[in-house]
């Protein structure tokens, strides 16, 4: 079993500061740490996001202009000095380049190219060397690998995954990015490129083609014998361990792969369907004790806690931040038709609002299908 600190990676409003609160109540064996990577992403000398490109008086007033792959990474290691097994919850999209451009390794991580066979190692997060967007680095991609992050560093970590349906997530995003809770959020437009589903997907892919999670799965329910619920890696791809996840045999028995990490997706519908029985398919594939306590939190100390963690991203955590536990909820999620959804949007957004967010909607769902194919069921 890996005891490597867990990584969540989840795309905006995936139910994922309310999952990441269930962690937050174990606070004698976990030490949970919130969004980190968005600190380098939008505000750092090595910020990949054009958000806040033009305002120079927003990066300075976030406090993270300093911020680097390379100071976030670093402060792992600190949290990890506690002896706490740490449990980061976070955006994948953080670790790429926006648009699905080429990705090259961040500079604070890697190497600055200076001519041909010459390179110059990065100590303080040196960019392009001139005053424009620090994207493109000039620094070295790794083969095949997506992200900023050398492989290496991404292997250091036990990955898992949170998905909730685009046409639940998109429009709870959009209204973080319009009056009036944009002057709350900081965030005065919406960015279809954040919708996150994308990376998510590419670095789920990347990782199972690595080995470095998988082929099993976790969760109940599954046959022996069975492929990865019969979807095989991008391209016939052969993971790293020379084991091809078409024939990759699944078990609910608490066997895993030789890296001791399964394909761990929860889905967040079926989370607030079933919290105890999620909860516990999740940390029976990553190692973590689970009692029922861990489904309520509602003393002054988990308050605090709360306040403290998600007070960075002001706006965008009112409903986990309010609440005491999690429940299951009364009825199952039922999607309204098209033709209600458009309206009600229209009636919130307007014409040009619902429009690009059914755009936005419709131009992630196949990536949320395709890892809806791996949650875990129980």
């Amino acid at each position: 079993m890996s005891n490597k600190p867990i990584f969540v990676a989840t795309h905006p409003r995936a139910c994922s500061t309310a999952f990441e609160r269930v962690f937050m109540t174990q606070r004698d064996t976990l030490k949970c740490v919130h969004e980190p990577f968005g600190d380098a992403f939008y505000y750092g000398s090595e910020r990949l996001s054009s958000r806040y490109e033009d305002n120079l008086t927003a990066r300075e007033d976030s406090g993270f202009t300093q911020s680097t792959y390379r100071t976030i990474l670093d402060r792992f290691q600190r949290e990890a000095s506690e002896g706490k097994r740490l449990l980061i919850k976070d955006m994948a999209y953080y670790l790429f380049p926006p648009g699905a451009s080429p990705a090259s390794i961040a500079p604070s991580l890697g190497r600055v190219k200076r001519g041909v066979g010459t390179t110059e190692a990065v100590i303080n997060g040196t960019t392009n060397g001139t005053n424009k967007a620090p994207y493109p680095y000039d620094t070295d991609a790794e083969p095949n690998n997506p992200t900023v992050i050398p492989r290496d560093t991404l292997g250091n970590f036990h990955f898992t995954f949170l998905i909730r349906h685009p046409r639940s997530s998109i429009p709870s995003y959009y209204r973080c990015c319009v009056p009036p809770l944009d002057k709350v959020t900081g965030f005065y437009d919406f960015m279809p490129s954040e919708a996150g589903y994308d990376e998510l997907r590419r670095l789920f892919d990347y990782l199972r083609s690595i080995g470095q999670v998988g082929p099993e799965t976790a969760g109940e329910n599954r046959n022996e014998g069975s492929a990865s619920n019969g979807v095989d890696l991008p391209n016939g791809v052969q993971s790293s361990n020379g084991v091809h996840s078409s024939n990759g045999v699944h078990s609910s028995n608490g066997v895993h792969s030789s890296n001791g990490v399964e394909v761990c997706v929860i889905d967040a519908d079926d989370l607030l369907d079933n919290p105890a029985g999620i909860v516990e398919a999740f940390c029976k594939s990553t190692g973590i004790e689970f009692t029922p306590d861990m489904l309520e939190w509602n003393t002054e100390a988990d308050q605090q806690q709360a306040e403290e963690a998600f007070s960075k991203w002001p706006g965008f955590h009112d409903d986990a931040m309010n609440s005491c536990g999690l429940e299951p909820r009364q009825h199952k999620k039922k999607f309204k038709s098209i033709k209600d959804e458009d309206a009600e949007w229209i009636e919130k957004y307007g014409e040009k609002g619902a429009k690009l967010i059914r755009q936005t909607v419709d131009a992630n769902i196949e990536d949320y299908e395709y890892l809806k194919q791996f949650a875990i069921k129980v």
